[in-house]
Formats: C-alpha cells, sequence, structure tokens
C-alpha cells in the first residue's frame, strides 16, 4: 500500500460490507492505519490503496480509552492482514500506545506490523494537497518544535530534530511549512512562507512515502524522556 503519489479513494459507506468481511479472521489485502501520535487519533481500513472507511477526531487526550472502540467500529471491526502504525515522535503516551495496540492486533491476526515516522504522513498530506518540497513542524516539549524536511517525492533530507523555534527557523529549507506549529514557523520565517495547519490522519496513509515504511518498531520519540533513571545521562 502507501505509495506515492497514491488516491485514497473516496470512503466507502461504513455500513457496507466490505467483501469476504469477517469478524473471526484478517481480510487478505485489507490494511489497518492506526495514528494516534499526536492529540488527533485517527484510524483506516484499506482494501489494497483504496480507502474503505476511516475516523478522525482530535481528542488532545484519552487515546487509550478511544483507540480500540475506534478500530472495532471499522467494517470487519478492523480485521486486516497488514497493519501500519505511527512512530512518533509526538507525545510519549501517544506513541506508546498507538504501537502496543498495533502490536497486539498483529500478534491475534497473525498480521504484518510496519511503522512509519508521524513527520512522513504529514509530508504526504501537503504533497498531496499540492506537490513540492515541504517543511514539516509540529509540536515538541518544553517550547520546542519537531522539525524535518523533506523533497517533493515525500522522502526526508534529514532527521528529524527537537528545536526551539529560532533554531527551527534556521533548520527550515522550504518555503511550504506543514503541521500544527505550521503557523508559527511561517511568522517568523519570512514573508515567502506558506502554511498548512494539519495534523497526522490515518486516513491519508495512501500519499505516505513507501520509503518510510519500516519493520523496526522502536519508537520514534525525537527527544530525550522527561524523567530518566538514577545514574542514567541524557
Amino acid at each position: 500500500m502507501a505509495t506515492r503519489p497514491a488516491s485514497s479513494g473516496a470512503a466507502r459507506d461504513p455500513t457496507s460490507t466490505p467483501s469476504t468481511a469477517s469478524t473471526d479472521a484478517p481480510v487478505a489485502g485489507h490494511v489497518l492505519g492506526i495514528d494516534c501520535a499526536t492529540e488527533a487519533c485517527s484510524v483506516a481500513l484499506y482494501e489494497g490503496a483504496e480507502l474503505v472507511s476511516g475516523t478522525y477526531e482530535v481528542i488532545g487526550r484519552g487515546h487509550a480509552e478511544r483507540l480500540v472502540p475506534m478500530i472495532a467500529e471499522l467494517p470487519g471491526r478492523g480485521h486486516a492482514n497488514r497493519i501500519l502504525v505511527s512512530l512518533g515522535p509526538g507525545s510519549f503516551t501517544g506513541v506508546r500506545i498507538g504501537l502496543a495496540v498495533g502490536r497486539a492486533l498483529g500478534l491475534a491476526w497473525g498480521a504484518e506490523v510496519r511503522g512509519y515516522p508521524t513527520l512522513a504522513l504529514v509530508a504526504g498530506q501537503a504533497i498531496a494537497e499540492r506537490e513540492g518540497p515541504v517543511t514539516v513542524c509540529m509540536n515538541g516539549g518544553h517550547g520546542e518544535w519537531f522539525v524535518q524536511n523533506f523533497d517533493a517525492c515525500g522522502v526526508a533530507e534529514d532527521e528529524v530534530r527537537s528545536l526551539p523555534p529560532e533554531a527551527a527557523r534556521e533548520a527550515r529549507r522550504h518555503r511550504r511549512i506543514a503541521g500544527s506549529r505550521a503557523t508559527d514557523l511561517a511568522a517568523i520565517g519570512g514573508d515567502d512562507c506558506e502554511a498548512l495547519n494539519v495534523l497526522p490522519d490515518a486516513r491519508s496513509l495512501g500519499s505516505l512515502a513507501e520509503a518510510h515504511l519500516t519493520a523496526d518498531l522502536g519508537p520514534i520519540y525525537g527527544r530525550p524522556p522527561d524523567a530518566i533513571l538514577p545514574g542514567e545521562r541524557r
């Protein structure tokens, strides 16, 4: 799935039954997308590259309580033979919740589980709206922003970094900026900046560059944890 550019297609009637859908086993060719690394929580069910159904909610907190019911509300209770889940960076708690649910469902269904970076999905969403390179800027922590640059194909040009605003301004390579902090970075970036305020949405996984999918499900935190064990270094 997740090849760019690829249209997600129009969502089908969620009350209809997908072909060969079953509540007892994953459906061959179906892909379940999970993204709850930010204040947004979203799930999507695909048949190949076509979006079957999906839900997107900006909830702030409460991902642990909302995510599984959202999956269960999908056609066939979201059963799929492939699962794509966000690795972060974003909320430490949200990243861990998404990965835990993705791994658990993969084990229960015998499904392949792959991860993707949160900022790469945001870049894909921006490029799907209008082609061209983009800088993604998302809310980090402690007054910093996650910043990463992407080429016109949605492939990362550098590593994600957690930076204070002035350093983020220096790290920006492209006039188009997407993400939850796009407007803020554009305001200090110069008159040529164009902002697209957007949060990651699993219903847009068709716009994710294939190069970002990975079997390594290690979370991407983007910055050191707030708490460390005695004797550890940041």
